[in-house]
């Protein structure tokens, strides 16, 4: 235990000014000084170690880091993987397994085209992003980049082709409204099969076309929602008889205006 004599010099705003013999100067907060102290008191002010209390706070500060290091650094996230589905001619869709953050957080993720990052915005809840606009039968390598709080990390690389005008296995339709379902549906999914093309009972993110006579219902809707073409079954089979996909505009159901 060290003791050290000083005197009081001044008090104010709870702190008092003390001076040591040899005319060293301290601050020293006055609530810790004995009652009745005023300028010129002399009091001694003594310290020592407290080892056993050092000795616990210490354990105590590398518990927690070892917890913090246990819950939080001892795994890291994974690194994405993706896969390209649903080509066409000019589009396809990017997806990628669940990510595993471990106990990160995810900041950001980033979709690259040929090593450059497009300005698409992917939500953090989704796990697949549509591409669309794409140069017919060209090939293209895409990844992923995410940013985490404990970290930025690279999906692999995939390469793929659009399809060429004559492909027609890109094709996957839903059905709307028909006057007559039947036999019509049943006649387009025949065709569909000829064709090495797809159809689906509900519009999705890989419907590329929706197929009706009338407009309405939920398959409907959901394709306006998403931009989807809707167009009449002749256009299904202008594709099969010149071996190639055809526009879509001149066979919209609803008229569609011609800026030309």
């Amino acid at each position: 235990m060290t003791s050290v004599q000083f005197t009081v010099g001044k008090l104010d705003a709870g702190m008092a000014i003390l001076l040591t013999e040899d005319h060293h100067l301290i601050e020293f907060p006055s609530l810790l000084l004995p009652k009745g102290v005023t300028s010129g008191s002399i009091v001694n002010i003594a310290v020592s170690r407290n080892v056993p209390e050092e000795e616990k706070k210490m354990k105590e500060f590398w518990e927690l880091q070892q917890s913090i290091l246990t819950t939080f650094g001892s795994k890291e996230p994974e690194q994405p993987v993706v896969r390209v589905k649903n080509i066409t001619q000019t589009s396809l869709i990017l997806e990628w397994d669940p990510l595993v953050l471990q106990k990160a957080k995810l900041r950001s993720l980033d979709i690259y085209k040929n090593d450059t990052k497009l300005a698409q915005h992917v939500p953090s809840d989704t796990s697949f992003i549509k591409l669309s606009g794409l140069d017919v039968d060209h090939e293209f390598e895409f990844h992923i980049v995410i940013k985490t709080t404990s970290g930025e990390y690279q999906s692999n690389k995939v390469t793929a082709r659009t399809h060429k005008m004559e492909n027609l296995t890109g094709i996957r339709v839903a059905f709307g409204m028909f006057e007559e379902p039947e036999p019509a549906i049943s006649e387009m999914k025949d065709l569909l099969t000829k064709m090495g093309a797809s159809w689906s009972d509900q519009v999705s993110v890989e419907t590329t076309h929706l197929l009706a006579q009338l407009p309405g219902g939920a398959n409907y809707d959901r394709a306006v929602q998403h931009s989807i073409p809707i167009v009449k079954p002749e256009w299904l089979v202008q594709c099969d008889r010149n071996k190639k996909i055809q526009p879509a505009l001149p066979y919209y159901i609803v008229s569609v205006p011609n800026n030309e």
